[in-house]
């Protein structure tokens, strides 16, 4: 009887390199991270600067009104989606359903530094006809 060698078969090595995958996430993570700063909602206004102190924001996110250089009306999404052009009347049933939600809710105006004074008065005089008791005005620090 004749007998042959045995043939074994070599291990096989299973691993897979994920060094290329590291390196992506890696570049994937500081793009993000230099983005995201840049990423902000809601629309551009040149706040005027003035001495004011700073806010505590605790509870729930304020709702803000931005007036643009025209004299148009913002008001910031609960949702996190973009700011939309609204109508006065529109932002004080919008601010009243919220203020049903949240009694406690603070209601500020963010008016660009070019809009007509009267035209920020007129809103938050609007929103106090409305059943908004307190409105504060947002500024920019002057440093």
């Amino acid at each position: 009887m004749i007998t042959l060698p045995k043939r074994t078969r070599a291990d096989i090595d299973a691993h897979i390199n994920i060094v290329p995958y590291i390196d992506v996430m890696l570049v994937l993570l500081v793009i993000f991270m230099m983005t995201t700063p840049i990423i902000e909602q809601g629309i551009e206004v040149d706040l005027p600067s003035g001495n004011a102190k700073a806010i505590n924001l605790v509870d729930q996110e304020p709702t803000i009104i931005s007036i643009n250089r025209e004299g148009e009306y913002f008001i910031n999404s609960m949702d996190g989606g973009g700011a939309e052009r609204l109508s006065a009347g529109t932002v004080a049933a919008r601010v009243q359903a919220r203020m049903q939600v949240f009694p406690t809710m603070q209601v500020f105006v963010r008016g660009h530094r070019e809009v007509a004074y009267g035209a920020v008065i007129a809103l938050m005089s609007f929103l106090q006809k409305n059943g908004v008791g307190k409105i504060g005005i947002i500024t920019e620090s002057e440093e």
